[in-house]
């Protein structure tokens, strides 16, 4: 059975791009367009790996790392962030929020789906 990632960020065709890479190693794609639309797709189904931005409207990728890291289903869930934030600070603030990796856009697929495949456990 394929593995699910979630992707959340606020441009659609950042989305698409992402989507398509996962599909091609093989990945199930579920997608939000900001973080109160990705808590609403954390509805107990079973989801291997999130892929989040950070600057979102609604709610941006660090507080929604939070908010999904307190529900019961998702606390060992890994996140990505995928980001054109590369200040340390921010990474220190993604990674205390409980994200396992940092992706700086622009980014090369191969580059993604090391990542992913790292963090998916079979």
């Amino acid at each position: 059975m394929a593995k699910t990632v979630l992707i959340v960020d606020d441009s659609a065709s950042l989305r698409q791009v992402v989507s398509i890479a996962l599909k091609s190693g093989g990945y199930e794609v579920l997608e939000a367009c900001d973080g109160k639309d990705a808590l609403t797709k954390l509805n107990g189904d079973k989801i291997h790996l999130i892929i989040s931005d950070v600057n979102m409207p609604n709610m941006d990728g660090i507080t929604f790392v939070r908010e999904a890291k307190k529900l019961p289903n998702y606390k060992f869930t890994p996140i990505i962030m995928l980001t054109t934030e590369s200040q340390e600070g921010k990474k220190q603030e993604g990674q205390a929020a409980g994200a396992k990796a940092w992706i700086v856009k622009p980014f090369q697929p191969e580059q993604m789906l090391s990542a992913v495949s790292k963090l998916i456990m079979p």
